[in-house]
């Protein structure tokens, strides 16, 4: 396994629908363990096979929930459908939203809070379940960037406007761009929150940062997929 550079907005790959998968070989199976390397290693609930260059119909996550879904999980070929999306305007503290392909940026966006997902997996099984809540975000977030939208084509005018800025200003929007977990620092901050809690365990108080859990829970009510 290993981990892949992520790339961001304004590569090719993340702006049209990703292809199907019609062969599960052995480059499918190493693209998903180092998916799930990635993943991990860039402090993501989730991540799909465009963000790290593969424009094939694959994403893994990494998240608790409530669903009695495992933890961490891959489907193929997915298909995911909700409810109509709610029409009133995000809550910025309950619906802020950031992407590992627009990073160390977050909007707030308002989802639908379930998603029924089908697919399969690597051998072949029916991957099938429905997902709610936060959990519910994260399979639609990964399930666009398969249709070649990110989380900030979404966005309503004045966040849009927002986002552009940031695009512009970070000298994105054109290819070339990408950031690789675990070689440079983490755009959302998630460095400077391992060393805090480095220094807090040395001098013996509780960590104020737990690691372990999802990025949602590490960034309030962010999601990072």
């Amino acid at each position: 396994m290993s981990v892949r550079p992520i790339v961001i907005t304004g590569e090719p790959v993340l702006h049209r629908a990703a292809a199907l998968v019609t062969e599960v070989d052995d480059e499918l199976r190493t693209l998903v363990e180092d998916m799930y390397e990635t993943n991990v290693a860039a402090n993501g609930v989730g991540l799909a096979a465009p963000q790290v260059g593969v424009g094939l119909r694959v994403f893994v996550w990494k998240m608790a929930n409530d669903d009695g879904v495992p933890e961490q999980g891959h489907v193929i070929n997915p298909t995911v459908t909700t409810p109509r999306s709610p029409q009133e305007r995000p809550n910025p503290d309950e619906d802020t939203e950031g992407c590992l392909s627009v990073p160390g940026e977050a909007f707030p966006l308002k989802r639908a809070d379930r998603a029924h997902v089908v697919g399969v997996d690597l051998d072949g099984n029916r991957v099938e379940f429905d997902a709610t809540g936060w959990f519910a975000r994260c399979m639609q977030h990964e399930y666009d960037h398969l249709n070649g939208t990110l989380y900030v084509d979404r966005l309503d005018d004045r966040q849009a406007k927002k986002a552009r800025k940031a695009v512009k200003r970070n000298g994105w929007g054109k290819p070339g761009n990408s950031w690789h977990p675990g070689v440079d620092r983490d755009p959302f901050g998630h460095d400077e929150h391992d060393e805090h809690d480095e220094h807090e365990h040395e001098h013996g108080s509780e960590p104020a940062y737990q690691r372990g859990g999802d990025a949602g829970d590490r960034h309030s009510d962010e999601l990072i997929g």
